[in-house]
């Protein structure tokens, strides 16, 4: 169904303190459907999934999110807690980060947890947080961290295991002027808060043995759990059943004077007086209940799939909340349509072994995010790649590497392309039964190619319903064993195709079905080929697991019987150095001025024309990359906008390289007017390549001027890169190299007082 370089390191500096401030360079699209845990005020609900938060106004139903861009830079994201008394919402990760956010929006990090030595990274992990008296009492894999929430400062850990080992804790409660703290394998811990030694091990006591979840105080009464089933449970030890439900229970809180239990398939509210005031079986259609909580008469549940659902106490009408966005933050695929961006969930390991999941595939369109969910893509599994049809953006094709070829046509699944009804093959192995294809791309004739792996005639092709294999028996030396990734087709319509094992296959069945093997023998530091590029002076890029190869020219393929990959030396700290040595390169994207966006394990990285000067690395600390791990990279050609895949979630950078236009009908400036308080750049688009600019203020005296590569230049609405302009209207003068084309344009400028 549809849902709805090398660069001196004050750079880094710069780009750390401002790149958080500066949306206008960057931009979200982070899914918000896996809810790990909510939060509340009195007239707000806070959701955490994963990757990003987002709260909604109970009053007039305003949504706020909160995301990378804006500085929250939690790895993945396990619990949230806010406090009313302190207008701040504390966010904990699985690294032991806490973040800080204010309510001006203002967020800091807390890195003492993180960078606390005698803790094992492993057991840094936040699962609970609790605030009492101003004091918010985190529970983590190590034992119990207070902080002070005022203050912003840790006072204390307690460690509660046997002679104060570390122990993890799964929740805490305060009951009676105690604090109790449910451990993974120790039972229930007690300890007095008016004790100014709980740092001190023995001044915990064994509240209650045995196997617990969760714990909570409400009514005079601790309520505790284990599988389904909530107890009531006393000082002496024992317990009295109260009520279950018939799967484990995953949450349970006190909730504008309600307990509630929250399991898989049902939530439980009950009344101060212990009476079951209602249960909630359904939010309207299926999906996995993970918390809930009460807010403005409404309760608010969340899942782990399809985000927040606002249930009225009133009526039980349902609503859900949450933001539009992609169905998933870990997107393997990414492509790029001139309307459209298609994602895509699945994808093989690093040895290309399918994951086995099958997930939807989802699209940002002119009106935002539409998905199909996983159960109408016909059983289309792992997908790896997408197609998009040059000619009609709205036929595209999903590569699966274990069911074959999904053809989408409007939104729509039509066919998917199996051994049955295509010239699709089996991998021929015993222990395994997928059609794997890998690698789509279109040829000026409409032609769709691909790769059907580990079969003896790989190479497919799809020419309205004819289908053509091509056997690659002579070519490596076992077909049949062979992995391969996303060819890059050039204008002579060879294929570049990047292996597993047998380096790169260059192959064009219409030079006699000439092919040239590029591998460990001609230049490659490895066999392995993750990714291939063909940029603008058809020089070939090749990106493998253990670093970066460039041929010169594509054109040497027709005229030469073998090809040689060299790699580029660039001059770092005075000494020649390798670019990309040893990296693990997940792919590569050639921009409008021929740059070359470098996706990798370590962050993304954006190199000139010739790969002499790192003119950007990106990072998860430098940048709003939610993750270093780079799945897929996509550039829209028109805005200059790239796309970042990574498993942590989708951003991109708002950048300046477009591609050239054929004239200057188009160009326009951005923003324009220029008003007080703005800090970014303005942007000079549509422009043809090589084109000059000047700009002069409105006595024609000249302010700045440059020459374009491809068909967007940046002014920092400063003379000459000095001081700012003043308010005023400042002319905007372009022309073509050989003067031919002409173009004026106009930007005002106001600067506040």
């Amino acid at each position: 169904m549809l849902m709805k370089r090398f660069l001196p390191s004050i750079y880094f500096l710069l780009l750390t303190l401002t790149a958080f401030a500066q949306d206008q360079l960057w931009g979200s699209y982070f899914s918000y459907y896996n809810v790990v845990d909510i939060a509340q005020s009195n007239s707000r609900v806070y959701a955490a999934g994963e990757s990003a938060i987002f709260s909604q106004n109970t009053l007039n139903g305003e949504l706020k999110t909160i995301t990378s861009v804006d500085g929250l830079r939690a790895n993945t994201i396990t619990a949230i807690c806010h406090s009313a008394a302190y207008s701040r919402t504390l966010v904990g990760d699985n690294t032991g980060l806490l973040i800080v956010v204010n309510n001006d929006g203002s967020i800091i990090n807390k890195i003492d947890i993180v960078q606390e030595t005698t803790v094992a990274a492993s057991k840094k992990k936040i699962n609970h947080i609790l605030e009492n008296n101003g004091i918010a009492y985190i529970a983590t894999d190590y034992g119990i961290s207070a902080f002070n929430i005022a203050t912003l400062e840790f006072i204390d850990t307690y460690y509660l295991g046997p002679n104060g080992a570390e122990i993890s804790v799964l929740q805490t409660a305060v009951f009676n002027g105690s604090l109790y703290a449910v451990t993974a394998d120790s039972g229930i811990r007690r300890g007095q808060l008016s004790n100014p030694n709980l740092n001190d091990f023995s001044q915990w006591e064994t509240y209650i043995t045995g196997m617990w979840q969760t714990i909570a105080a409400f009514s005079e009464t601790l309520f505790i759990t284990n599988g389904g089933a909530i107890f009531k449970s006393f000082d002496n030890g024992t317990t009295e059943f109260f009520g279950n439900t018939p799967t484990s229970i995953v949450d349970m809180r006190v909730s504008n004077n309600y307990l509630l239990a929250t399991s898989a398939g049902k939530i439980l509210a009950y009344t101060p007086d212990l009476n079951l005031s209602f249960q909630i079986n359904t939010v309207g259609e299926p999906a996995t209940f993970s918390c809930s909580s009460i807010v403005g008469g409404k309760l608010y549940v969340g899942t782990t799939d399809k985000g927040v659902f606002a249930v009225d106490q009133t009526n039980f009408a349902i609503q859900n909340i949450t933001p539009n966005g992609p169905l998933r933050n870990n997107i393997f695929a990414l492509e790029k349509s001139p309307n459209n961006l298609w994602v895509a969930y699945g994808g093989y390991t690093f040895d290309y072994a399918p994951r086995e999941n099958l997930y939807g595939i989802s699209k940002l369109g002119q009106n935002g995010w539409i998905s199909i969910e996983a159960s109408d893509i016909l059983d289309t599994r792992d997908i790896s790649d997408i197609t998009i049809n040059p000619v009609n953006e709205n036929e595209v094709y999903f590569n699966s590497f274990s069911s074959g070829l999904l053809k989408v046509v409007n939104d729509v699944p039509e066919v998917l392309y199996k051994e049955d009804n295509s010239g699709l093959e089996r991998q021929q192995l015993t222990f395994t039964n997928s059609i794997r294809v890998i690698g789509g791309v279109f040829d000026p004739e409409g032609k769709l190619w691909m790769m059907n792996t580990r079969t003896a005639k790989p190479l497919k092709s799809l020419n309205g319903n004819t289908w053509t294999s091509y056997s690659f028996t002579e070519i490596i030396q076992s077909p049949p064993n062979e992995e391969y990734g996303i060819m890059a087709l050039d204008k002579n319509r060879t294929k570049w195709i990047p292996t597993l094992t047998s380096g790169l296959v260059v192959y064009n069945e219409t030079l006699s079905n000439k092919f040239i093997v590029v591998d460990e023998s001609s230049g490659l530091p490895t066999n392995y080929v993750k990714c291939v590029a063909i940029d603008h002076n058809n020089r070939v890029w090749i990106g493998t697991v253990r670093g970066l190869r460039v041929i010169s020219n594509i054109e040497r393929f027709v005229t030469d019987e073998s090809l040689t990959a060299t790699n580029i030396v660039i001059i770092e700290d005075g000494l020649p150095q390798e670019l990309m040595n040893e990296q693990v390169i997940t792919d590569i994207r050639v921009d409008g001025s021929n740059n070359k966006w470098i996706a990798t394990a370590a962050g993304a990285f954006l190199v000139s024309p010739d790969g002499q000067n790192t003119l950007f690395h990106f990072t998860k600390e430098n940048s709003p990359l939610p993750s270093n791990i780079i799945n897929d990279i996509e550039i829209n050609d028109i805005t200059g906008e790239v796309f970042f895949a990574t498993d942590k979630g989708l951003v991109s950078y708002k950048g300046t390289s477009t591609s050239p236009s054929d004239n200057l009908n188009n160009v326009y400036v951005y923003p324009n007017p220029v008003r007080p308080g703005f800090e970014g750049d303005v942007k000079i688009s549509g422009l043809i390549d090589n084109a000059n600019i000047k700009i002069t203020d409105i006595e024609g005296n000249l302010v700045y001027e440059t020459t374009s590569e491809g068909g967007t230049v940046l002014w920092d609405t400063r003379a000459f890169g000095k001081h700012k302009v003043a308010s005023g209207v400042y002319m905007i003068f372009i022309a073509s190299e050989d003067g031919t084309e002409t173009k004026v344009k106009k930007v005002m400028i106001v600067r506040g007082n």
